[in-house]
């Protein structure tokens, strides 16, 4: 961090954690980030609800895919509903991705996993 934090911030990039990375490792990160920038706001994903999270990061991912996709549909006078999806992975951001197409009307086909299975 004491290098990452000049090129991570609101605007620039915010990371986020991923696959061995979780609440603990980002809330580290997030401390030594608030010392060295004595800031805070909208710089990393996954925090604790005490330093702003937000209650529905896991499916945050997802289903801001799935809202993006939804108005690029929009756009040419569609919608998701009724569609056929085929996601790729199954991981956080493919289940949740899931979860909200079902819910506004489209069918998941397949996901695969890892391996591509």
């Amino acid at each position: 961090m004491s290098e990452l934090y000049r090129y991570i911030g609101p605007n620039i990039d915010v990371p986020a954690g991923d696959i061995g990375v979780g609440a603990r490792e980002i809330g580290y990160l997030f401390g030594q980030y608030k010392k060295l920038t004595k800031d805070f706001s909208g710089v990393l994903t996954g925090k604790g609800l005490p330093w702003g999270g937000s209650n529905i990061r896991t499916e945050a991912t997802g289903y801001g895919l799935v809202y993006f996709v939804e108005e690029m549909l929009r756009a040419k006078n569609d919608s998701i509903n009724g569609k056929k999806v085929i996601i790729s992975g199954s991981g956080n951001v493919a289940q949740y991705a899931a979860e909200k197409v079902i819910q506004l009307g489209a069918k998941v086909l397949t996901m695969s996993d890892s391996a591509g299975t």
